[in-house]
């Protein structure tokens, strides 16, 4: 077995946890968004998106898994400027503006995703957060997207053809079908790195 396909391996492993707390979401109501962090091979913490549920815009997974790993004295004993950087993060969904600058800020190691979020995506879709951006203190980041793209686009409309009961202002989708089709991007192999 080659590297490239050890690596696939363990990405598809760590990509597949972070569908189940995806699956989660979708079955609590929420947008379908789960995550895993990974250190040394280990997952560290793992969270779903909890916006509907605690009405907080800024309750994304990643901020959610964020909490509990700062909040643990065995996984963060001291602080130090970059807590996450010997950490790995798993998310279905491209991370979004506010949660790609929090990891930029928290020193992240890599990020893998699954599909790019064409809307909010701070990993290179819509602003390079992760390392297409300068900044002044923190570094970037590597982001690689495609890595169980399909199953997690085909989550994200499971949810989006129900109805929202959470939404301030619920729309009816009655007759909304399950688009099954995906459309390939351009070098539909997993582990693009877009900034």
């Amino acid at each position: 077995m080659s590297t490239a396909d050890s690596c696939s391996e363990v990405h598809t492993k760590w990509m597949l946890e972070a569908l189940a707390m995806a699956e989660d979401a979708l079955e609590a109501g929420e947008v379908p968004v789960g995550c895993v962090f990974v250190r040394h091979d280990v997952i560290i913490a793992k969270a779903r998106n909890r916006t509907n549920e605690l009405r907080n815009a800024t309750r994304h997974a990643e901020l959610e898994a964020i909490d509990c790993i700062l909040a643990d004295k065995l996984l963060t004993p001291q602080l130090v400027q970059y807590p996450l950087s010997e950490t790995t993060l798993y998310v279905t969904v491209e991370p979004c503006i506010m949660c790609a600058s929090a990891l930029r800020q928290l020193g992240i190691k890599e990020v893998y995703y699954g599909c790019q979020n064409d809307r909010f995506g701070g990993c290179g879709s819509v602003l390079g957060v992760s390392s297409g951006l300068k900044h002044p203190k923190h570094p970037g980041y590597l982001a690689a997207d495609g890595y169980l793209r399909e199953e997690a686009i085909m989550m994200l409309r499971r949810f989006y053809i129900t109805e929202n009961t959470n939404a301030p202002v619920p729309r009816s989708k009655a007759n909304r079908v399950l688009k099954t089709e995906i459309l390939p991007v351009s070098g539909t192999k997993p582990g693009n790195v877009i900034s």
